[in-house]
């Protein structure tokens, strides 16, 4: 599949570029943006993830696609969809993420473009089922979850197969949402 670009009312999820290196550096750096993730500091860790999420969009046509609002700031962070790891105990499954600069909380840029990337999956690449996951005090993604219609069943919950155990980011909650179905 050809590399995809969406759009919406205020934003364009794109394929990604080299000079989105530097934006999504500063925001790996930022312990506000990453209280909830594994940490990514170090320059060259964050360049080899931006280089990973490009190249999946080059090789799927679809990924975490960099987040830009047209004439105001050509990147903001990244959402979009991506295959789980076959080790996740609710794999295969594809899941909707987001991660935004600090700048751009509030603005309702994460819900829009989630909703967006929720639409391509279910009507561009016929999925039956889309997920999403985060650990428990992210209430800010829990939001953003419940907004964009997904819901929770606290028996999906689990521990996340590649932290070790008595890390603070061990424990996941699991939100999903199905393709409507529209019966004659």
């Amino acid at each position: 599949m050809k590399p995809v670009t969406l759009k919406t009312d205020r934003l364009i999820l794109r394929p990604w570029r080299n000079d989105d290196f530097d934006g999504f550096a500063a925001m790996s750096a930022d312990p506000k943006v990453m209280q909830y993730l594994l940490p990514n500091t170090a320059r060259e860790k964050s360049d080899a993830e931006a280089a990973k999420l490009k190249a999946y969009i080059e090789v799927n046509g679809f990924g975490f696609w960099a987040l830009e609002i047209p004439g105001i700031d050509p990147f903001i962070g990244f959402t979009g969809l991506i295959r789980v790891g076959s080790d996740m105990p609710f794999a295969p499954a594809v899941e909707v993420g987001w991660r935004l600069t600090r700048a751009h909380w509030g603005k309702g840029y994460a819900s829009e473009a989630a909703r967006a990337a929720l639409a391509f999956g279910f009507d561009t690449l016929d999925l039956d089922e889309i997920v999403s996951l985060t650990v428990p005090a992210n209430k800010r993604s829990q939001a953003v979850m419940q907004r964009i219609g997904m819901t929770r069943d606290k028996a999906d919950d689990f521990e996340h197969p590649r932290l070790a155990d008595g890390d603070a980011l061990k424990s996941h909650v699991l939100y999903r949402k199905a393709r409507k179905t529209i019966r004659p």
